[in-house]
């Protein structure tokens, strides 16, 4: 497993796509490096931003590995590998697993919802299984806006307790700020990401016990003990922040 833990500037990065729907990997490739040697200390890819769950199990095969021999520095990379079709969701963290990704970050199974814990438990236990001649680290993606079923925090207790070390983390896309704490103090060690930081938002001073401060083109939010706060658990937190990429660096012509 990789022992790197994945922490500061992480940004969710978009997927190029050719005019026919496929995935455009000399685009999405040069895009990453760009952002990767312009601030960003990790890059989340083919997850919401890079509309993982347009593309099919080949089409997200292929851009994974055109990740990878793109050379680019795969102990930087969490990809998406969740997927409604339990099949899917182990083919990928596998492929995944097999490329190098310092983890897979995945999706609960999401077309029924109303999934029994035990079901929840069911799907990452496959997944734990498919991968464990090469364990990369799994962080949980929790956002039940977009999924409708959601990682709670009694099931992640029981996940961590059954999984141990495989259960990295999770992504908190929820928004909500007790969500994000009682997650993160769900076992020692268990790393929670929120992803952004809205105005107004006092993750930024609360959850993470210090303010932002920019890092290149990104925002970077440390983690460190809370301070005022009192709760070792939101040690453990971190943010995930899209990075703001210079206007012109975005544009098609340019990768």
């Amino acid at each position: 497993m990789t022992e790197a833990r994945l922490s500061g500037v992480i940004a969710a990065i978009a997927t190029a796509v050719e005019d026919d729907g496929e995935p455009d990997c000399a685009r999405s490739t040069a895009f990453a490096k760009f952002l990767l040697d312009h601030g960003c200390d990790a890059l989340n890819v083919l997850g919401t931003t890079g509309e993982a769950t347009s593309f099919s199990t080949e089409q997200r095969r292929k851009l994974m590995t055109a990740y990878r021999q793109a050379g680019l520095p795969m102990e930087r990379l969490m990809v998406g590998t969740g997927a409604a079709a339990v099949r899917d969701a182990v083919e990928l963290t596998r492929h995944a697993a097999e490329l190098g990704f310092a983890a897979a970050l995945v999706l609960p199974p999401f077309y029924y919802k109303g999934i029994a814990d035990d079901g929840l438990v069911a799907y990452l236990e496959a997944i734990v299984a498919a991968t464990r001649h090469r364990p990369i680290p799994i962080y949980l993606y929790h956002f039940p806006a977009l999924s409708g079923v959601p990682w709670h925090v009694g099931l992640l207790g029981r996940i961590v307790s059954t999984f141990g070390s495989r259960i990295a983390g999770l992504k908190d896309s929820s928004g909500e700020l007790g969500f994000a704490r009682a997650a993160a103090a769900v076992a020692p060690g268990f790393a929670v990401f929120r992803c952004g930081l809205g105005a107004g938002d006092a993750a930024a001073d609360g959850i993470l016990g210090r303010r932002p401060r920019r890092r290149g083109r990104g925002l970077r939010c440390g983690a460190g003990p809370a301070g005022g706060l009192n709760s070792p658990a939101l040690t453990h937190c971190a943010a995930l922040t899209i990075s703001s990429a210079p206007r012109d660096a975005c544009r098609p012509r340019a990768f």
